[in-house]
């Protein structure tokens, strides 16, 4: 999905939201455990549910990769069913990779090629690890870098917030850094929604660049303040939630309680766009 294809979504959904699938296993209902496959039985149902007020949908690896091969198999029926939502969503891999050039190689063609059986449209990197390892991500046509930032979890004040001696802390650095890589096209930065007192001084360093945006909700996040600073011509946002909406129920109607959360979120989106 290039950018003019996804801020047209936008602005059909009236949306900008992000729903994580991080689906733990532990905290899944009762009633989809005997299901074959439980973990994709209850994506299925969730994405069913949300899809009318959802852009986007972010399975955490590492709630796929910790069950070893049927993990992947869960994650590859669930690709499979949202390919079949062709124009409907854009899909993100929440996988945080980046490593040397030769084996971030390996991990783009894993994550963005039919080859590698998941074919996403977007994949978090880590940046630490400089050009070389972001490069090969970037190489691919409509597809995307989301490059970590300046993260949401309370141990990011521990880099992120370094300030050198001329008074750049190290998130800015990224963020004007990785703008020789990649560019509005193919690039997008995670900015945590428990920053949003940020998000002026990130505007103008990255004005046109999209930002997604975990945080809201469980986390404490606040969409209002989100939209106020991080919302720019072309909304520019991906504003995720995921246990405020995945697990906001645990009874039958888990799904039916999804849709309902998501669509109130969609409904305040359509508000500030």
């Amino acid at each position: 999905m290039n950018r003019k294809e996804l801020i047209d979504l936008i602005h059909k959904k009236k949306s900008f939201l992000c729903v994580g699938l991080d689906s733990d296993i532990t905290k899944l209902p009762k009633c989809v455990m005997e299901s074959e496959d439980p973990v994709f039985e209850f994506n299925k149902r969730i994405i069913d549910a949300t899809l009318p007020y959802t852009v986007a949908y972010k399975p955490n690896l590492a709630f796929y990769e910790s069950h070893g091969i049927s993990g992947l198999v869960s994650l590859k029926k669930t690709m499979d069913y949202l390919h079949t939502k062709e124009n409907e969503c854009f899909v993100i891999a929440d996988a945080k990779r980046g490593d040397i050039g030769n084996t971030s190689k390996q991990y783009a063609k894993a994550f963005f090629t039919k080859e590698g059986d998941f074919d996403f449209d977007a994949l978090t990197v880590a940046p630490y690890m400089g050009e070389d390892s972001v490069k090969p991500f970037l190489e691919y046509e409509n597809k995307w870098v989301i490059l970590l930032a300046l993260t949401s979890n309370k141990g990011s004040d521990d880099f992120q917030m370094f300030e050198n001696a001329e008074g750049v802390k190290l998130y800015e650095r990224v963020l004007r850094k990785a703008q020789d890589w990649g560019n509005e096209d193919n690039l997008m930065f995670v900015v945590g929604a428990t920053k949003a007192e940020k998000f002026t001084e990130i505007r103008k360093i990255v004005p046109n660049y999209f930002l997604l945006v975990p945080g809201v909700g469980a986390q404490g996040g606040s969409l209002a303040e989100v939209c106020k600073y991080g919302l720019n011509k072309d909304c520019g946002l991906l504003v995720n939630s995921s246990r405020g909406i995945i697990f906001a129920d645990n009874t039958e109607q888990f799904d039916i309680v999804a849709g309902e959360k998501a669509q109130e979120m969609q409904q305040e989106m359509a508000m500030y766009l």
